[in-house]
């Protein structure tokens, strides 16, 4: 299905001495599909992906001495931040617009991503991470982004810590965001112990690192400088979490 792999890996894991990052929501790029152009709208939006967050992720492995895997798949093909058997793995309709590629998916089509994008994109997470930690401990961080208004309601925190059982982690990591300048809320604009976080707490937890996830607002990453500058901010509070 896809020619090249369904993600990337930035940085050395055989080198880096900061923490693992993820990013299940990097990509808005198809694999097998067509998109008509209501798709492209719905794919270029934040049902398609998380703006900006591959470029905080790329300038955090820069300035943590970190290493990042990154999915290079949109989440409409399939979700890689949600369990196999989750109703939200592959969405049929965003805001009440169908996605045409999604309609009538037979269990063998859904099985058929599983295999090629999905699995391959896990499995990437666990060996990077497995050849960070043979360096010594790392945390585990997931970085996502989040619209400034959802169902008409506005957002009014910029960075929110997600998190399942490591709530004293969470709590000293807002704490720091806040120090930075950032309006922070704890397990917000959604919570982590809702199955929200299935990625960095799956290999977390399989690879016993803490794990937490970041959720950034996307106004505040409307270019790469613009991401890169809250990259740094977010480099300085991560670490009170250096093992």
């Amino acid at each position: 299905m896809p020619h090249r792999p369904p993600f990337r890996v930035v940085g050395d894991p055989d080198r880096a001495a900061g923490p693992f990052l993820s990013c299940e929501h990097a990509s808005n790029r198809l694999v097998g599909v067509e998109a008509t152009a209501a798709d492209r709208a719905v794919l270029d939006d934040h049902w398609g992906w998380d703006p900006g967050a591959a470029w905080v992720t790329e300038a955090l492995v820069e300035l943590t001495d970190g290493v990042a895997v990154l999915s290079d798949f949109s989440r409409l093909l399939v979700d890689p931040n949600r369990p196999p058997d989750s109703p939200s793995l592959v969405v049929t309709h965003c805001d009440g617009h169908p996605v045409s590629f999604n309609q009538g998916l037979a269990a063998a089509a859904i099985e058929a991503r599983l295999e090629a994008l999905w699995r391959p994109y896990h499995a990437a997470v666990e060996a990077t991470a497995r050849r960070r930690l043979a360096r010594g401990p790392a945390y585990f961080v997931s970085v996502h982004s989040f619209t400034p208004t959802f169902a008409g309601a506005p957002r009014p925190m910029e960075v929110g810590v997600l998190f399942d059982d490591l709530e004293e982690d969470a709590a000293r990591l807002a704490e720091a965001l806040r120090a930075e300048g950032f309006a922070t809320a704890l397990n917000a604009p959604y919570s982590g112990r809702n199955g929200l976080i299935y990625a960095i707490e799956r290999h977390g937890r399989a690879l016993g690192a803490p794990h937490l996830e970041l959720e950034v607002r996307q106004d505040l990453l409307s270019d790469r400088a613009a991401a890169t500058a809250v990259a740094a901010r977010v480099a300085r509070a991560l670490r009170v979490l250096t093992p």
